[in-house]
């Protein structure tokens, strides 16, 4: 693991591959650390002839906490939305896509495929829309537009994941229950979750940093993200949407009006995926990933 400085703050990253070849750029999701994305996905996607950069997001991981600023009031936050207003919050999902942009100044890459999970993909979509000429091709993974009229979560998933789980320190057997029990629910039928691996993944999180309060600042970066299908509209480098059919917390209808609103973009919905990224998909997503960023003019790689 590296931290380098970029856009004011600290960030973690590691990557693998040839420093010489095109740059993959991995943007995590809402709440869990680069290591999310598993040594053998990024494997296969260096096997693929590129160099794969994976970084913890600003509020996780090793990257800068932001526990100066204290935990959103959500019922506020929730109140100030309903009445049209946009409530303050410590940072913006734009804050956090400059900071992918600061990593990729910070280690002299000009241009990167920017590939996003969950809020990783908004991100992404905000660095292809805000900065065309820093990305090469997008990939947006599980992801949503901010349309207000998409379906939202299921309404058990939205319970489980604002309820808080116990402290890992305390009561580390009832952090993994609670942490498994929600893995389990936005699994998909087809690729249930690895119950032994996510248990080691998540115990390494905690040793890496345990930060809930990150979480909730994250969350209150999404809830003012707003509706992007008007950025969304003038993105013109290739784009890839890859959504979970069976995805019960950001419903596939979201990733389908993803791709309705970047022009050209390819929409792969996979049966049997839900919220979750199993390691039986590594294959045909990496391989997925390579083809769309093929589709880039090779002359500005």
């Amino acid at each position: 693991m590296n931290i380098v400085k970029a856009n004011g703050i600290d960030l973690a990253w590691d990557h693998f591959g040839r420093e010489a070849d095109a740059t993959i750029l991995l943007i995590a999701g809402l709440g869990v650390q680069m290591i999310r994305w598993a040594v053998p996905f990024c494997e296969e996607l260096a096997a693929c002839g590129y160099r794969v950069i994976r970084f913890d997001n600003r509020d996780a991981g090793c990257s800068t906490h932001f526990g100066h600023c204290p935990p959103p009031d959500f019922s506020a936050l929730a109140a100030a939305l309903m009445a049209g207003r946009r409530p303050e919050v410590p940072y913006t999902l734009h804050d956090m896509a400059a900071d992918a942009i600061g990593l990729l100044d910070a280690l002299a890459i000009d241009r990167a495929h920017v590939v996003g999970l969950s809020m990783g993909g908004m991100i992404a979509q905000i660095m292809a829309s805000e900065h065309p000429k820093r990305v090469l091709s997008l990939t947006s993974i599980m992801s949503g537009t901010g349309n207000p009229a998409l379906p939202q979560a299921e309404p058990d998933v939205m319970a489980m994941m604002m309820h808080p789980a116990p402290d890992p320190v305390s009561d580390e057997a009832g952090f993994l229950a609670h942490s498994l029990a929600f893995a389990r629910r936005i699994a998909g039928p087809g690729h249930p979750v690895d119950e032994a691996a996510h248990r080691v993944l998540v115990l390494e999180e905690v040793r890496r940093a345990y930060d809930p309060g990150g979480t909730g600042r994250q969350i209150a970066a999404m809830a003012v993200a707003g509706d992007r299908r008007a950025r969304l509209a003038t993105i013109g480098v290739p784009t890839l949407v890859i959504h979970g059919a069976d995805d019960p917390l950001i419903p596939p209808a979201c990733g389908a009006d993803t791709a309705t609103s970047i022009p050209g973009a390819e929409l792969m919905l996979i049966d049997g995926m839900g919220h979750h990224l199993p390691a039986a998909l590594h294959r045909t997503v990496a391989d997925a990933i390579d083809r769309v960023a093929r589709r880039a003019p090779p002359n500005i790689w």
